[in-house]
């Protein structure tokens, strides 16, 4: 079964977007699996109770977007994102967990999760992000933006990081911060999308980051006035 095409920009699902869940505990876990097929652009196709069990299961269903929880039994979610992002590189991972712990975030950002969310977040906001994710998005619910950000203040990564990015590295960054897909970036920029894949490649090992989220969160970052954090 192949994966879902992203949509454009503003452009609405016409299919249903597969989602699967990573969740230990049942109960929470067939919370999810109603609130997501409560959305019309989306359908659970698969609920597992442990990273041991998506790693079985998902490769071959192929989900367009993952939600993961972090704290799982054996496997932990961060290291299940890591090994899920391998063998699924066009599926969306988003973390949906109780813990904020700014380095649990940081070790999914670095596993490769495309986002990162808090369970208290209301349906409507997790309906919005899921689809912000496909769309080549990087949601975050804000205490967990607040804390990304500040992070990297803490840490001493300002503006003076960008100066390495060329103008088209920043063009594309701006367009990535926006939620532009690849294709779409590619399409404005009148570029390959495998020219763009590059260009993304060389803005991760500058800003020393592995995820469009983390890269997002930098760009972010070296915007804002040091006052506003």
């Amino acid at each position: 079964m192949n994966a879902s095409k992203a949509p454009a920009q503003g452009e609405a699902v016409r299919t249903p977007l597969r989602v699967a869940l990573v969740e230990d505990q049942r109960d929470v876990r067939e919370s999810w699996a109603r609130l997501v097929d409560s959305f019309a652009e989306f359908r659970c196709i698969a609920a597992c109770a442990s990273g041991e069990e998506a790693l079985r299961t998902l490769p071959a269903l192929r989900p367009d977007v993952i939600l993961m929880d972090i704290f799982l039994p054996r496997m932990s979610g961060i290291e299940c994102t890591a090994r899920l992002k391998a063998s699924l590189p066009e599926s969306k991972i988003v973390i949906l967990t109780a813990s904020d712990d700014d380095e649990l975030v940081f070790l999914a950002l670095e596993a490769g999760a495309d986002g990162y969310l808090l369970k208290r977040t209301e349906p409507e906001s997790l309906r919005t992000a899921l689809l912000d994710v496909w769309q080549g998005g990087a949601p975050m619910s804000s205490v967990i933006a607040r804390l990304v950000v500040e992070s990297f203040r803490h840490k001493g990564r300002g503006s003076a990081d960008f100066v390495r990015l060329s103008a088209r590295e920043e063009e594309i960054l701006l367009l990535l911060s926006k939620g532009y897909a690849n294709k779409e970036i590619a399409d404005r920029l009148g570029v390959s999308t495998e020219t763009v894949r590059s260009h993304l490649k060389h803005i991760y090992e500058k800003l020393h980051v592995r995820s469009r989220a983390e890269a997002v969160a930098r760009y972010m970052t070296a915007r804002l006035p040091r006052n506003e954090v």
